[in-house]
């Protein structure tokens, strides 16, 4: 057997190696993922949904304690004792009972309200941007796996063809036809093919771990067959105004306005009405006794913390400008890339749909990536 004949059988040899290889990654697929719909459902399992909703838990907590009167106190006091002449002993002493009451004038009940239910609205807002955030990620990383499933078959295909093509020159080199350059090209083409399908197949498993930990489902998963991709580019993007960050936003404006009002409400007097009973040790008699005291606002006007209220409203303000900017030029990039892609898919299926040359005319042979399908019969004559 000469050298030539050699080299091509053990490129034949190899052509049919790497075609039994290329079939063997498709019989693990056995496990297909849920569909995307079914996902979401248990997002709400994950730790950064519990931090959220335990912040929000927290919150309403808040606001029921907000709702809560103030505690009374209860005073006892011994006048006029263990002095001197009648007030010796304990016998002559005045002996007071008395219970105090903090009075919520002025709207501080409603004004403490109003801020936590405002804090409550915004960790309610948050709790919903961590699960929209977690829905955005899995489907995010169920995409990638889908096409990443797409690009590993669209590696296989280009392995058979690259496969097809080398058998085809091979048989070209032994009739004559062709040099054995042509032979040994077809052959590293196969073998670039082999290395393509390798690194995707790789991108794949890779791809199909992280869906199946993002996910937390119990068994690992090989296979996508619910499509997400066709149906994500048909849906429609909302608007801007609903962005959940803008709405986080708005919300802290909110809870910034009403801190100013409650530091306002809290600059007023402090009212504290009393009320008790007094027995007199040297008459041996009782009385009742009743009081009301009033804060006397000469130094603490609460103007420092009125003034930081209104400094942190004006910045709540302007993350709502700063938000609504955001979400915009979000919504603007969004628009822009799903056009290009529209443009990218429209011009890839124009050229794949494009009119071939028919079978034995001369430049057949069609390219797609690194492979290309020659026609195996007999080339035509020049």
């Amino acid at each position: 057997m000469s050298r030539t004949s050699l080299r091509l059988a053990l490129i034949a040899a190899g052509c049919g190696v790497a075609s039994l290889a290329a079939t063997l990654p498709n019989l693990a697929r056995a496990e297909p993922a849920p569909s995307y719909q079914q996902l979401p459902a248990g997002l709400t399992q994950t730790p950064r949904a519990t931090e959220a909703n335990a912040l929000a838990d927290a919150a309403q907590a808040r606001v029921r304690q907000a709702l809560t009167r103030p505690n009374p106190t209860l005073a006892f006091s011994a006048d006029n004792t263990f002095g001197t002449g009648p007030y010796k002993n304990c016998g002559g002493s005045d002996l007071s009972l008395s219970v105090e009451q903090n009075v919520d004038f002025w709207g501080r009940r409603s004004a403490r309200t109003n801020i936590a239910r405002a804090d409550a609205g915004v960790a309610s807002a948050r709790r919903d941007l961590a699960l929209i955030d977690a829905s955005g990620q899995l489907a995010l990383i169920y995409a990638e796996a889908e096409a990443a499933q797409k690009r590993a078959a669209l590696a296989q295909e280009a392995l058979t063809l690259a496969l097809a093509d080398a058998r085809a020159a091979v048989a070209l080199v032994e009739a004559g036809r062709e040099p054995m350059l042509r032979a040994i090209q077809a052959e590293s083409e196969a073998a670039s093919a082999r290395a393509a399908l390798d690194e995707a197949n790789a991108e794949e498993l890779a791809a199909f771990a992280r869906l199946t930990g993002l996910a937390m489902l119990a068994q690992p998963v090989t296979a996508i067959e619910a499509s997400l991709l066709a149906t994500a580019s048909s849906a429609p993007l909302n608007q801007s105004d609903d962005a959940p960050a803008i709405r986080i936003a708005e919300a802290e404006r909110l809870a910034a306005e009403r801190r100013v009002a409650g530091e306002r409400t809290n600059a007023r007097l402090d009212v504290t009405a009393s009320a008790g009973v007094t027995r007199y040790g040297l008459e041996n008699e009782t009385a009742l006794t009743v009081g009301l005291s009033v804060s006397l606002p000469l130094f603490d006007r609460n103007r420092g913390n009125i003034d930081a209220a209104r400094a942190e409203q004006t910045a709540a303000e302007a993350r709502v400008l700063s938000a609504r900017q955001d979400a915009m030029a979000e919504r603007r990039g969004a628009v822009a890339r799903l056009s290009s892609s529209t443009n990218r898919i429209a011009a890839a299926d124009a050229g794949v749909t494009r009119p071939k040359k028919p079978i034995g005319s001369r430049g057949s042979a069609v390219r797609l990536g690194v492979s290309r399908n020659l026609n195996c019969g007999p080339p035509a004559r020049r």
